[in-house]
């Protein structure tokens, strides 16, 4: 009798583990086919940057039985004026300019919300946050004008400078929640040492804040390398266009489209952005986290 009793917990997993193993393949299943519909827009533009012209649109297949580099030479030099690399380190200089704005300009904002004592703290912070959500298209007109009589149209600077001025009420918003979970012991023991504000924010808090500011570069760099309507605003001369302007010149004003070209560009658009995030995930994951549990 006393064995019988032994042996049951042994014989419960043994009955337990073919409905286990089941449900396993059932979930990977699903989830190997959720992936594979969310890869096949991306899968289809690879599929579609090596296809000739005429299988561009009489196949739907990502793949090709006549691969081709041509789409890539043919879209490198589309633009008689520029080539596509200009494309490319116009949004070079646009996406650094803005992710070293962001850093310097919403940093030293929260560090001023998170550990500085003024007046009205709590409602300038508010008023900030609440600029996220104002629509961006209230602000065309009143920042063109600006921009204008500064004469920065159809130069990067009014997509630049903003940024420095801690335009970003989201970068500000996540820095702040970060630092607030730093010790405020480590502000106390730095004054004690004869640091002023702008010494504790160097020497201490800003490099404790390493993964905060990892995640405002890449979501920075992403956010700028894919944006579209403020370039189309302020850029003008086709030597100035970043990659999303340059990707809509090979749609021609009788909507007829370069596919195969335009797709091998986009192709080419799509390794920074992928090269960056890849060099940094591990930070932005660690970044996002700690953000999400501070404050």
């Amino acid at each position: 009798m006393a064995e019988q009793v032994l042996d049951r917990p042994a014989a419960v997993p043994l009955r337990r583990r073919p409905r286990n193993l089941g449900r396993r393949l059932a979930w990977h299943a699903g989830a190997l086919v959720g992936v594979l519909v969310v890869l096949y827009p991306v899968l289809w533009m690879l599929g579609t940057s090596f296809k000739p012209a005429a299988e561009v649109v009489s196949s739907i297949a990502p793949w090709t039985a006549h691969p081709t580099l041509h789409n890539f030479a043919d879209g490198w030099t589309a633009n008689p004026n520029v080539t596509f690399g200009r494309f490319l380190i116009n949004s070079t200089i646009v996406a650094v300019g803005v992710v070293v704005g962001n850093l310097i300009g919403c940093s030293l904002t929260a560090y001023a919300f998170a550990r500085l004592k003024f007046r009205l703290r709590g409602l300038f912070f508010a008023v900030t946050v609440m600029t996220i959500l104002l629509p961006y298209h209230v602000l065309i007109i009143p920042q063109y004008v600006i921009f204008k009589q500064f004469g920065w149209i159809n130069t990067f600077l009014p997509l630049i400078v903003p940024k420095f001025l801690a335009t970003d009420a989201f970068f500000v918003f996540l820095m702040v929640q970060f630092m607030r979970g730093i010790p405020r012991e480590l502000d106390e023991a730095a004054s004690l040492d004869g640091c002023g504000p702008w010494r504790t924010y160097w020497r201490i808090v800003l490099p404790l804040c390493r993964p905060a500011l990892v995640t405002t570069s890449i979501f920075s760099f992403i956010w700028t390398w894919n944006d579209f309507f403020p370039q189309l605003i302020y850029l003008n001369d086709t030597d100035k266009y970043t990659v999303p302007r340059g990707l809509s010149l090979f749609v021609d004003q009788t909507s007829a489209a370069s596919y195969g070209p335009m797709m091998a560009m986009s192709m080419l658009a799509m390794v920074p952005v992928l090269l960056f995030f890849l060099a940094f995930q591990r930070l932005l994951v660690e970044g996002a986290a700690t953000t999400g549990l501070k404050g």
